[in-house]
């Protein structure tokens, strides 16, 4: 490897962590909706393959390690993987202490990265030799997950019988789109139904606001004076093995083992399921939201990072549900990359390692200490200058936004009717997990009849 290339690796991975570092602080910004299209303008512009991956994974670890900061102050996700931890942050918010909470995250984000990464690559190498089989049986492997998650959910009936008229209702828009000429029948409106699901319940709260009865009863609020309570200040760079404590950090390494385990399943529902599990029986508030949140964070990293680099490096098909958003360019970008043309191909496992390991470090090394080191004084600026309604809306804006990008005008409709029925199923119990993976397996389910 040359002097240039080298220079381009370390380039594009600070290029990524600075990025998303300051993508990540703002709320509201889905993965999918701001790492996908700069990933796929870079593949464009002809750089080379490695160069291209170790910027995505510097980008999606700053992005993990940021989004936790508008949870902890705003109890608004940074992005769909933050969403699990809001309930939980909150907590910790209530007793004033919203910068231990991003310490916390951030800390469990980094240690699921360190454990993440080496796991990642020996599995994909594990499962190497049988990429073939398993790319034929994605479909049902995404159905086999979404009933799995139906099946761990408290209102597993109602989780499982959703599962079918979902479907339907998703591959039915995609039908009604080719049939009506809006985009081509060998393309699929993806993204948008994706965001759709992720601000459901947001989509029908603001549909309930038309409704004067329910406007009404919303019970008004004065405004409400919020006390930071100041946390010992960190000096010299953070050591995430001392941010936590050692039941913290034995749990995260668990959780983000498992994670790479599960790289196939929703992160989401895997955050949810996981997260829980591990801290259910930890009877204090601060210590089982403390611990929750550094659990959560470090799965969702590793489920990041596997999701991506075992589909990429064993199959070489998005196989996964971060290889189907955040990461689809990496393995499909006609015509730079086609599922028979892209890095899978393209790279040595020795050159995926490179570009990992240089990736996650520089991410950790900028982004991270930004993060712990000035965590106050962000959940500050945050608190005084930064709106709620004004972070929802320009969410709501982005999602609006790409439905159109995606199918024009009338995609606009059909993501206002995904999120309505997403929201109802989710404020029924029919989690985010679920849902994901019946948008995956729609296709195939359908298929079936």
């Amino acid at each position: 490897m040359d002097v240039t290339l080298i220079l381009q690796l370390v380039a594009a991975s600070v290029f990524g962590a600075v990025l998303y570092t300051i993508i990540g602080i703002a709320p509201g910004t889905d993965e999918t909706a701001v790492l996908a299209p700069v990933t796929l303008v870079l593949v464009f512009m002809g750089l080379e393959p490695i160069v291209i991956l170790a910027f995505f994974i510097s980008a999606i670890v700053a992005k993990k390690l940021t989004d936790s900061i508008p949870v902890a102050v705003a109890g608004i996700p940074g992005g769909v993987m933050a969403a699990p931890m809001v309930d939980h942050a909150m907590v910790l918010k209530k007793y004033g202490l919203p910068d231990m909470s991003i310490r916390k995250m951030a800390s469990g984000s980094v240690i699921g990265t360190i454990v993440a990464v080496p796991a990642s690559l020996l599995l994909a190498s594990l499962i190497a030799p049988f990429g073939s089989g398993i790319a034929e049986y994605a479909g049902p492997i995404f159905f086999g997950g979404a009933v799995f998650l139906a099946l761990m959910t408290k209102n597993r009936i109602l989780a499982l019988a959703s599962i079918l008229p979902f479907a339907l209702l998703i591959q039915g828009l995609r039908h009604l789109y080719w049939e009506i000429g809006i985009i081509p029948k060998d393309t699929t409106v993806f993204t948008s139904f994706f965001l759709g699901i992720t601000i459901g319940p947001v989509i029908l709260k603001l549909f309930e606001l038309l409704n004067r009865d329910i406007r009404d009863k919303l019970p008004r609020f004065d405004k409400k004076e919020i006390k930071v309570v100041k946390d010992q200040k960190v000096s010299g760079f953070p050591n995430p093995f001392k941010i936590l404590d050692k039941k913290e950090v034995g749990t995260t390494a668990v959780a983000s083992l498992a994670g790479v385990l599960t790289f196939f399943m929703s992160p989401v529902g895997m955050t949810i399921f996981l997260g829980e599990t591990l801290t259910n029986f930890v009877k204090d508030p601060i210590k089982r939201a403390s611990r929750a949140i550094s659990a959560m964070d470090g799965l969702t990293n590793a489920t990041y990072i596997a999701g991506t680099l075992v589909p990429l490096i064993a199959i070489g098909l998005p196989l996964s549900p971060m290889a189907l958003g955040p990461a689809i360019a990496l393995f499909k970008a006609p015509p730079v990359f086609t599922e028979e043309h892209n890095l899978h191909h393209l790279l040595s496992m020795n050159e995926f390692i490179i570009a990992t390991v240089v990736g996650a470090a520089i991410a950790i090394a900028l982004t991270y200490y930004v993060t712990v080191k000035y965590s106050q004084q962000i959940c500050t600026f945050v608190f005084k200058y930064i709106p709620h309604e004004a972070l929802l809306g320009v969410f709501f804006a982005l999602v609006i936004m790409l439905a159109y990008r995606d199918a024009g005008w009338i995609n606009i409709a059909g993501v206002l009717l995904v999120g309505i029925v997403a929201g109802t199923l989710h404020r029924w119990g029919v989690n985010y997990g679920v849902q994901f993976m019946v948008l995956y397996s729609a296709p195939w389910l359908l298929g079936l009849f």
